[in-house]
C-alpha cells in the first residue's frame, strides 16, 4: 500500500509539474476577441457556412460585410440576414482570384476587426482523371485567393488603433488535416492553409492580430450537395464515418473559436482528435489542451494507424471488385 501511495504522489507531482511547465511555455497567450460593435468581413458569405456565420455575427451585434462572386446570391443573403437579425449587411461582388477587385472591396468596407477567409471550391475526383484546369481552379480559389484576401486586409487591420484584438480566421477542412481518396487537389489547397496560418500568426502577433484555422467536416451546403453527385464511390465509403454537419452548427463553433482566439478550431469529436494528431508545431493557447496533446500523442497515433488500416483495407477490397 505504501508503494502505491508513493507512486500516486509521484504521478501527481509529475502531472502538476508538466501542467506548470506548459502554463509557462504555451504561446500565444490566451485572448478574447470581441464581436459586438465590430466589423466582421466574410468571404464566401453568400451561402453555406459563410452566410450562417454572417447571420450569427450580426445577431451578436457586429457590423457585417460579405463578399462573393454572385451579386444575386449576395442580395439574397443580405435579405435573409436582415430578416433574421434586423442588421443590413454590406455586400461586395468580387472574385477572390482578382487581387485588385478584392482590395477595392476591402477599402470600401472600412477597417476590418475580424476577417473570415471562407471561400472554397471542391471537385472530388482521382488526380489521374481530373483536369489540370480543375486542379488550378481549386488552388487558385482556396489557397491563392486566401493570400489575396489577407494581403488586401492586412494594412488597415495593422493600422487599427485602440480597437482591441483583431482576428483572421481561415476556413480549412478536415481534408486539410488528412488526405482522402479523391481529394488530391482539394487536400493540397487546404493543407497549404496550415503553413499559411502558422507563419502568419508569427508575423502578426505583435499587431494584436490572432489567427484561427477552422476544420469543418462535410457540411450540408449547396456546394456539398453538388459534390455528392460526382465524387468517387470509394471516397463516399472512406468518408462515410465522419457524417455531415449543418452550416449553422459549424458557424456557431467557428465564431466561438474565433472569440476564444483558438488557433485550431475543430467542429466535432473526430475533428478534435484529428487536430490533436496533427498538432505538430501549431500554436496552442490552452495549456490544458496542450497537456492532453502531450499525454495522448502515442494513443492517438495508434488510433490513426487503425483508421489508415481500415481505409487501405477498403481500397484493396474496392480494387479487387473492379478487377473481377
Amino acid at each position: 500500500m505504501a508503494v502505491v501511495y508513493l507512486l500516486s504522489i509521484l504521478l501527481l507531482l509529475v502531472t502538476l509539474s508538466l501542467l506548470l511547465l506548459l502554463a509557462l511555455i504555451v504561446r500565444p497567450r490566451p485572448v478574447r476577441i470581441p464581436i459586438k460593435s465590430r466589423h466582421v468581413f466574410i468571404t464566401g458569405g453568400s451561402s453555406g457556412i459563410g452566410r450562417a456565420l454572417a447571420g450569427r455575427a450580426a445577431a451578436e451585434g457586429a457590423r457585417v460585410s460579405i463578399l462573393a462572386r454572385s451579386p444575386d446570391k449576395l442580395e439574397e443573403a443580405k435579405r435573409s440576414i436582415q430578416l433574421a437579425t434586423g442588421v443590413e449587411a454590406a455586400t461586395f461582388a468580387a472574385d477572390v482570384r482578382d487581387y485588385d477587385a478584392v482590395s477595392k472591396a476591402v477599402r470600401e468596407s472600412g477597417p476590418i476587426d475580424v476577417l473570415v477567409v471562407n471561400q472554397g471550391v471542391f471537385v472530388a475526383e482521382e488526380l489521374e482523371k481530373q483536369s489540370l484546369d480543375e486542379v488550378k481552379f481549386m488552388i487558385d480559389v482556396n489557397l491563392l485567393g486566401s493570400f489575396n484576401v489577407i494581403k488586401a486586409a492586412l494594412p488597415s487591420m495593422k493600422a487599427r488603433e485602440g480597437r482591441g484584438p483583431a482576428s483572421i480566421a481561415l476556413m480549412s477542412s478536415q481534408a486539410g488535416q488528412v488526405g482522402i481518396y479523391g481529394y488530391t487537389a482539394y487536400s493540397a489547397s487546404k493543407f497549404g492553409l496550415q503553413g499559411l496560418a502558422q507563419a502568419l500568426q508569427q508575423e502578426v502577433i505583435a499587431d494584436n492580430i490572432h489567427v484561427s484555422l477552422v476544420f469543418p467536416p462535410d457540411t450540408e451546403t449547396p456546394g456539398f450537395e453538388e459534390e455528392q453527385k460526382t465524387r468517387p464511390q470509394l471516397t463516399n465509403i472512406i468518408a462515410a464515418s465522419s457524417g455531415a454537419m449543418r452550416p449553422e452548427e459549424v458557424a456557431k463553433i467557428t465564431l466561438e473559436g474565433i472569440k476564444a482566439g483558438k488557433f485550431s478550431v475543430s467542429c466535432n469529436f473526430e475533428g478534435f482528435l484529428l487536430s490533436t494528431a496533427t498538432a505538430g508545431l501549431s500554436p496552442q493557447r490552452s495549456f490544458f489542451t496542450a497537456f492532453f496533446e502531450v499525454m495522448t500523442a502515442g494513443l492517438i497515433r495508434l488510433a490513426a494507424l487503425f483508421f489508415q488500416w481500415d481505409w487501405y483495407r477498403a481500397i484493396e477490397k474496392w480494387n479487387r471488385t473492379r478487377t473481377k
